[in-house]
């Protein structure tokens, strides 16, 4: 049996999480800009945010359901998995990669929600019967 990974090392391998995420974002945002111009106003604007929402998806989506584990998760040591201890079918990792983005929505309360999930789940992962598990 596989110990759930601690809140900190989820909350550390977020915060590090983002600083990959904004390198993804700024090679997008400079493709984005360099075949379609200035994206600061109008449909363009949003047009630009939609292509960074899916290209973050594409990369936790492959991520999660090829290996179980993104760059910051390796880092961290820790693994995503299904029930049975399982990588996440691809299925399954795009409805995780939704509800995080709901969560995310939400003024991040369903990241908030491992503070006092009694697992230190995610609301996600909890609602997915997901969780992260500390690697040897």
């Amino acid at each position: 049996m596989y110990a759930n990974a601690s809140r900190f090392k989820l909350f550390a391998a977020c915060a590090y999480e983002l600083i990959l995420l904004i390198a993804l974002w700024m090679f997008c945002t400079w493709g984005f800009v360099s075949m379609f111009g200035d994206a600061s106003i109008g449909y363009k604007r949003y047009a630009l945010q939609l292509v960074l929402w899916l290209f973050t998806g594409i990369y936790f989506v492959w991520c999660w359901s090829k290996s179980g584990q993104t760059l910051a998760t390796q880092t961290w040591k820790i693994k995503l998995v299904n029930q049975q201890n399982n990588m996440l079918k691809p299925k399954q990792a795009l409805f995780r990669y939704a509800l995080a983005s709901a969560s995310l929505l939400a003024c991040g309360l369903g990241y908030f929600w491992a503070l006092i999930d009694i697992n230190g789940l995610f609301l996600h992962d909890r609602l997915l019967k997901t969780r992260f598990i500390q690697l040897a």
